[in-house]
């Protein structure tokens, strides 16, 4: 395809995506499957400090005036905007499709990328929609819980850096496959690693593709299948014509912009509070609306709590997760799970050094680490100037809190900057989403035709036209197979689904790369009984924990407030009723306390009671990869540990680099 023509068919795809954007009538501003808007208290507004204020004194905060929040950008706006990006990154598409010749050039970049460019790429890839709009969401109606999201994840680079990305740079080639089949026997320990790449890559995939149409149809009315379609064929695109090296790019330039709108929005939310970090967190524990929204939370577990004591309670943890092993077991998959993800593993081959993989993490460390302070910060903000009770009104997960927050501080300065903010934010959320789905469709794509297709069917005999077709065949079909997961999902609670991806990560895939390039005795047997054994047990401990739905617990916790509601109204005095917060909080118990059934399982409750199985299925992976290869030892893995020792140290071996 020339240049002229890629250009003309880009151009077509922008028209036919705006078209079918602007087709569907704006529809109310309410996510699928949330609570409509209902009244909610109004933003608060907090003066910045003058340099008398007393920071003893605690600030008074008034209570903000009751309305009606809802969130919805200006269409026009905000799909100029996504156009814009559609066609920078298409662009990148373009000038990507001609760099890409060999296999190499498409699965690794040729091995291209600097370390400053692929640390950035690491930073896009790993800053999803779930970072960006989940975590500060989190935090805007958890407190402390969900900043432990942000720590667990940045912390999990340490582990990279020491661990994984040398080694793997310097013993790999393009997949997980290549760095466990180099001592082992290369078709079924290939085939397994396919299967769990694969298994891996769709659960996020799935989750991103979900929150990419909700996102969509919430904000500027476009139909949540017509998100769907026009995210996969997006993403196909990128792929299927730019591999790896468009992939890069498109990851570099969302890092960017991401990076620059969080960065625009703390700088206001801190305005608001004088940039004094003391006044900032008085706000928190003095805001009547986040007392009340505690006081609610803690209900749940039958503890009245009110006032000052309610504010602070929301800078402790426990509001989200109640278990102190449920946060242990959460760190160990956050922290170790990343080194196993197959799209994160990939970046490790597109540099051309050992000491560019180093540095590509560092970067990254830092820029992961800067963005986690800052979505806390935004976080935190939303909570202060939205209230959470105006949060839920638009999303009961809080994930719209970001956007929420960024429609509002913009209004503050114009009604019209409100638009823009607005959709620049949700244009980067559009970009985030379009980069990592592109580096997920690269990973599993990579793993079905270089590990399945080249070498195992094959048996390593294709040239390189034949590499890249099946390459670009497998993207274009793994894509299509996205797309219909995507539209499948859509009434589906697909929460649960990024924490089978770590949990499977990080139990099945990390025991089995750690093993084969530090330990001698290492072999097929562990391969393959670690992958299967860590995969099978984090997903069956996910399915029968408390991330599924039971009926009948959701009933018991309703007929606690209940209870205690009753209770409160029992002691107000005769004549006077609840006010409307606990008389809505007591009629929504009521019909909750009604529900009866089963989890998908078919269970009453949970078998395992933490929401992460990470501190259960990681020892299990690393015992049965363990006593795989002691039960079935291989006397020709030992002997070649030598050699792949002496690989992942000097990197000997690897091929040269080519420029872009």
């Amino acid at each position: 395809m020339t240049f002229k023509k890629i250009i003309i068919a880009a151009s077509l795809t922008l028209s036919i995506a705006a078209a079918a954007f602007a087709e569907e009538p704006t529809k109310a501003s309410t996510a699928p499957g949330s609570t409509p808007a209902v009244a909610a208290p109004a933003a608060q507004g907090a003066p910045a400090l003058s340099a008398a204020t007393d920071q003893t004194t605690a600030p008074a905060v008034a209570p903000p005036l009751a309305k009606k929040r809802e969130l919805k950008a200006n269409k026009v706006v905000t799909l100029s905007m996504f156009a814009v990006i559609i066609g920078i990154t298409m662009a990148v598409v373009v000038w990507a499709a001609k760099q890409t010749k060999t296999a190499a050039d498409f699965y690794a970049a040729g091995g291209g990328i600097t370390g400053t460019q692929n640390g950035w790429a690491i930073a896009g890839d790993y800053m999803s929609a779930a970072s960006f709009l989940g975590i500060s969401g989190l935090i805007s109606l958890y407190g402390y819980d969900g900043f432990m999201y942000s720590v667990g994840w940045l912390v999990a680079y340490i582990t990279v850096l020491l661990i994984v990305a040398e080694p793997c740079r310097n013993a790999g080639k393009y997949t997980l496959g290549d760095i466990l089949s180099f001592r082992t026997n290369p078709k079924p320990v290939r085939a397994f690693a396919a299967i769990s790449t694969v298994a891996v890559s769709t659960f996020y995939l799935t989750a991103q593709m979900v929150g990419a149409g909700k996102l969509m149809a919430l904000l500027v009315g476009v139909p949540y299948k017509t998100a769907i379609v026009g995210v996969g064929i997006l993403m196909v695109g990128y792929v299927v014509f730019g591999g790896m090296t468009a992939t890069t790019w498109v990851q570099i330039i969302k890092a960017g912009l991401l990076m620059s709108g969080a960065f625009l929005l703390s700088v206001l939310v801190l305005a608001k509070a004088g940039f004094n970090p003391i006044y900032f967190f008085d706000m928190i524990v003095h805001s009547p609306d986040i007392q009340d929204h505690v006081s609610k939370l803690v209900l749940r577990d039958g503890v009245i709590l009110n006032g000052i004591d309610a504010g602070q309670r929301f800078l402790e943890p426990g509001l989200f997760m109640k278990s102190p092993l449920d946060q242990i077991s959460l760190g160990m998959a956050l922290v170790l799970g990343t080194a196993g993800m197959p799209h994160i593993l990939m970046r490790f081959f597109t540099v051309p050094t050992a000491q560019a993989a180093r540095k590509s993490v560092i970067i990254a460390m830092f820029i992961i680490g800067f963005f986690y302070v800052l979505t806390t910060l935004l976080g935190f903000g939303a909570a202060i100037n939205l209230t959470p009770q105006g949060i839920i009104s638009v999303d009961p997960g809080g994930n719209m809190a970001t956007l929420m927050l960024a429609q509002q501080l913009g209004a503050d300065i114009a009604p019209i900057m409100g638009d823009l903010f607005l959709a620049f934010l949700c244009s980067v959320a559009f970009a985030t989403i379009l980069a990592v789905v592109s580096g997920l469709v690269l990973a599993a794509s990579a793993a079905i035709a270089h590990d399945i297709w080249v070498n195992v069917v094959k048996d390593g005999h294709a040239d390189q036209h034949e590499q890249v077709m099946a390459a670009r065949i497998t993207s274009l079909v793994v894509g299509v197979v996205g797309i219909i997961i995507g539209l499948m999902a859509e009434k589906a609670n697909v929460a649960h689904l990024v924490a089978l991806a770590f949990a499977v990560a990080s139990s099945g895939n990390l025991p089995v790369v750690v093993l084969s390039l530090f330990w001698r005795k290492f072999n097929t047997a562990g391969v393959i009984s670690g992958l299967v054994v860590g995969t099978v047990a984090s997903i069956g401990l996910v399915m029968v924990s408390p991330n599924m739905t039971y009926p009948k617990i959701v009933a018991a916790g309703a007929k606690k407030v209940v209870v205690a509601m009753e209770k409160k109204q029992a002691a107000l005095p005769a004549g006077v009723l609840l006010d409307e917060k606990d008389a809505k909080a007591l009629a929504k118990a009521k019909v909750d306390e009604l529900k009866d059934g089963t989890s998908m399982m078919g269970l009453d409750k949970p078998l395992f009671g933490l929401k992460n199985p990470g501190i259960l299925s990681i020892p299990l992976g690393f015992i049965a990869a363990i006593l795989g290869c002691l039960m079935f030892p291989n006397k020709r893995s030992e002997e070649m540990f030598d050699e792949v020792y002496v690989r992942q140290n000097t990197g000997l071996g690897m091929a040269k680099a080519v420029e872009h």
